[in-house]
């Protein structure tokens, strides 16, 4: 089992440089079916999606607990006895304390807070690692903006972040969860990240994650609500914006409204576009796994030509090399494109 998990970990060495928040085990893919383990920094993730492994659910934790000296495992299991999906999920620390769930992870110029205990999900998606990344890339290009390590220690003409304004590029996060994009996009040099979710709770984390990052909050940035009210908002007051990232739950419910991603998904596409600047661009996702990657990247770049008629499709993919046999299984997929017009 051991060599097993440490060949694993070997797989994901292209990432250790760039964070310490990534999945080791990936299911069957990694030899270990029904079950995945993620490293959150020195915290780490157990997931039991099948009923495979759960008999050597011990042996594991030891084997990941001798292998990787954690502050801390956290071992959740997705699915019921008689194997149906479990939202909340029952959760047991393994190993360390409550506590010791409660952290902070790197990820390229950013760090993040992560709370494995505090829902089923510890609070940044690891499977659009990438995706940031190259948020903050396309705003650093837009901007000319130079990451804070690479500065020299008395750069003319630098301000703090609080003096710096707000004119320059916007980008729109919808759905916005902790607000993760809208930390690279900021780090990148947008003057504004507007956060639209429908969770109270959760925007105070994207605001917790700001000052994490050393980054103001400015007005605009935080909008309570449907993400559809928010972009029906933006049309009217004839906002724009040069970045915008759709990245919605299968399913959501907010004030008696149901967003369905195979109902309603492309008819926000066609209205985003409508608020999306020219020479912009907008990447659209989906874990929803009946969703074909070739065919969602085809209905987008329509949806987005509907308004924007030069519209290309810079890109279409999966989850990140750390996810391995991405697609084959339903809690393992992912389909992504990035549009730029």
């Amino acid at each position: 089992m051991k060599n097993l998990i440490k060949t694993a970990n070997e797989k994901r060495a292209p990432l250790f440089s760039v964070t310490d928040a990534y999945r080791i085990v990936n299911g069957a893919a990694d030899g270990f079916p029904g079950l995945t383990l993620d490293r959150f920094g020195d915290r780490y993730q157990v997931q039991f999606f099948g009923p495979e492994m759960l008999p050597r659910r011990r042996e594991f934790v030891d084997a990941v607990t001798a292998m990787f000296n954690p502050a801390c495992i956290v071992v959740k299991e997705r699915l019921s006895r008689s194997g149906k999906s479990l939202e909340n999920a029952p959760m047991e620390v393994a190993f360390g304390t409550r506590e010791s769930a409660v952290g902070t992870v790197r990820e390229g110029n950013a760090r993040f807070h992560v709370d494995l205990l505090d829902t089923v999900n510890p609070g940044l998606f690891l499977d659009m690692r990438h995706v940031r990344l190259e948020v903050e890339d396309r705003f650093r290009a837009m901007t000319g903006t130079v990451p804070a390590g690479d500065k020299p220690a008395s750069a003319a003409g630098d301000k703090p972040a609080s003096d710096a304004g707000v004119n320059g590029p916007r980008f729109l996060n919808l759905f916005s969860y902790t607000c993760s994009f809208s930390v690279h996009a900021r780090l990148g040099g947008a003057a504004v990240a507007t956060n639209a979710d429908i969770s109270g709770k959760i925007l105070d984390k994207g605001r917790e994650n700001y000052a994490l990052n050393g980054l103001d909050l400015r007005p605009g940035e935080f909008f309570r609500g449907n993400a559809l009210e928010y972009v029906r908002w933006a049309i009217k007051k004839g906002l724009k914006f040069d970045g915008i990232v759709l990245d919605p739950p299968s399913f959501a419910r907010f004030k008696g409204l149901n967003f369905n991603v195979r109902e309603h998904l492309m008819p926000l596409v066609s209205e985003c576009a409508q608020i999306l600047n020219p020479q912009g661009f907008f990447m659209v996702s989906s874990n929803y796994s009946e969703f074909a990657l070739d065919s969602f990247a085809r209905d987008v770049l329509a949806a987005v030509k509907s308004v924007h008629e030069k519209a290309r499709t810079a890109w279409k993919r999966g989850q990140d090399i750390d996810f391995a046999g991405s697609g084959s299984t339903k809690d393992s997929c992912l389909v992504a494109t990035l549009v730029e017009v």
